[in-house]
């Protein structure tokens, strides 16, 4: 019997006998469409060859996607060559934006598309980009990150990279084919604090790594107000049918890369989740709306507040938490506790063995406040320290914003691998349907598929780029 064969009658044999398939290790589980392509190429370091100039095309320019045309249109090296959105009106406003920088040297010629669904694709088949940045509905992530790179494009979409397990896999697979970068735009990681952070656990300041939390707790109730258009018109929805931690990266993604994980030292295992009542939002809806309105129709099932716990495979943990619906302040929490001290986020603040030198005198202080600038002083990271200033100036949450979109640019023309690989943004992604399987399963682990299929052993770790 073939082994994809016998996978496949196990499979069902667990069905008949009412277990659970997913119970089953998923380290022994590899069907057929995950396996590597002969003519493919694993892309955790992959340089693409260098583009002296950078044609972009841009799907989706509501909230976050007019930030990415205006911005990237200022960098040097850029051409923006098209825009695409359902809407005149903002196909229009991102077009003349790019046009008023430019001033008639850069981005003349710019094809719009709108008013239809499938624009998107005819915009990629008449101006083949260079590179395309998405920004749309997360359910549309995945066919329009597939069709880009098919279509001979290196592709940026926002957070999250995909919804679903079989959507991650057809992108790596797509990606590993045609030898197109795809990168999960996880702006967090460009954060001054986050990089402080990966500086100083890469020069060993606190130690061996035990412990990560990480967060999203963002009140966006608000949002329920945007019923026609724009992101609460469908993220709304996501809070009712959804289960689990909806958005995960913002938090993960920084201590992800503290501790290196999918990068040669270490890797994610298993996943275990757990959810609050959903109360929240239908209680927000029933107090804001009448009670024939389409938020007070829909059954919200997603619980306010969901924590999981990751295990890597060195037994190291991370927490990971979500809540965009409770009344609190906001935070990303950012946490990472090593055998020599911890560094935390939300506040800001750093507590080492033996005392922050010339601050606190032992762990049992934090240094925070004005105390802080000891450290900005000795551990900024090289690469804020030179794009830190026009960042801030440039804007974008602080300026991080400005610096992702710097970066990839700036990785495009010299030929260089992207800070953020592929298989970061599936992995960081997967929380969301693991979680989910987790709760649907009692809180039982769920385990990560190995998106690199063991090439995360021979991955370099994120370098500190200066």
């Amino acid at each position: 019997m073939k082994r994809k064969d016998f996978l496949k009658l196990s499979s069902a044999s667990a069905f008949f006998l009412g277990l659970n398939p997913d119970r089953l290790d998923a380290a022994n589980i590899e069907e057929s469409h995950h396996l590597i392509d002969k003519n493919s190429q694993y892309m955790g370091d992959y340089s693409a060859p260098k583009l002296e100039i950078v044609r972009v095309a841009f799907i989706g320019v509501g909230a976050r996607g007019t930030g990415h045309a205006r911005q990237i249109a200022t960098i040097e090296g850029t051409e923006v060559v098209a825009i695409s959105d359902l809407y005149k009106d903002l196909t229009q406003r991102s077009v003349d934006n790019c046009k008023e920088i430019g001033k008639g040297k850069r981005h003349n010629e710019i094809a719009m598309y709108y008013g239809s669904e499938d624009n998107w694709k005819l915009m990629l088949k008449e101006t083949k980009p260079d590179a395309v940045f998405i920004s749309t509905n997360w359910d549309n992530h995945a066919p329009m990150i597939i069709e880009s790179m098919k279509s001979g494009a290196h592709t940026f979409v926002e957070v999250p990279m995909a919804t679903t397990i079989e959507d991650m896999w057809e992108i790596i697979n797509t990606s590993e084919k045609t030898r197109k970068h795809c990168m999960m735009m996880e702006n967090v990681n460009y954060g001054r604090d986050e990089m402080m952070y990966l500086n100083m656990c890469r020069k060993g300041v606190i130690g061996d790594f035990l412990h990560a939390e990480a967060a999203y707790i963002h009140e966006l109730r608000f949002q329920m107000e945007e019923q026609e258009r724009g992101t609460g018109s469908w993220r709304t929805h996501h809070y009712a049918k959804g289960r689990g931690n909806l958005y995960p990266t913002h938090g993960l993604g920084p201590v992800a890369q503290y501790m290196n994980l999918a990068r040669s030292d270490d890797n994610f295992n298993t996943l275990i989740s757990y959810s609050t009542p959903a109360l929240g939002r239908k209680l927000y809806a029933e107090k804001n709306y009448p009670a024939n309105h389409k938020w007070n129709k829909l059954d919200y099932k997603n619980g306010d507040l969901n924590t999981s716990i990751i295990k890597t495979n060195l037994g190291r943990t991370v927490m990971v938490q979500w809540d965009e619906t409770s009344p609190r302040p906001y935070s990303r929490h950012n946490l990472i506790q090593g055998t020599k001290g911890i560094l935390a986020g939300f506040p800001t603040r750093v507590a080492l063995e033996g005392g922050v030198e010339g601050v606190t005198k032992n762990h049992h202080s934090w240094a925070q406040g004005k105390d802080l600038e000891v450290l900005y002083e000795k551990y900024d990271h090289p690469l804020y320290k030179r794009l830190g200033t026009l960042a801030k100036k440039m804007g974008g949450h602080g300026g991080m914003d400005f610096m992702m979109r710097y970066r990839i640019i700036e990785c495009l023309r010299n030929g260089k691998p992207l800070d953020q690989n592929m298989y970061e943004g599936c992995f960081w992604s997967a929380v969301t349907p693991l979680s989910a399987r987790s709760i649907e399963d009692g809180g039982a682990p769920k385990r990560f598929p190995d998106f690199t299929r063991g090439n995360w052993k021979k991955t370099n770790p994120l370098s500190i780029i200066s």
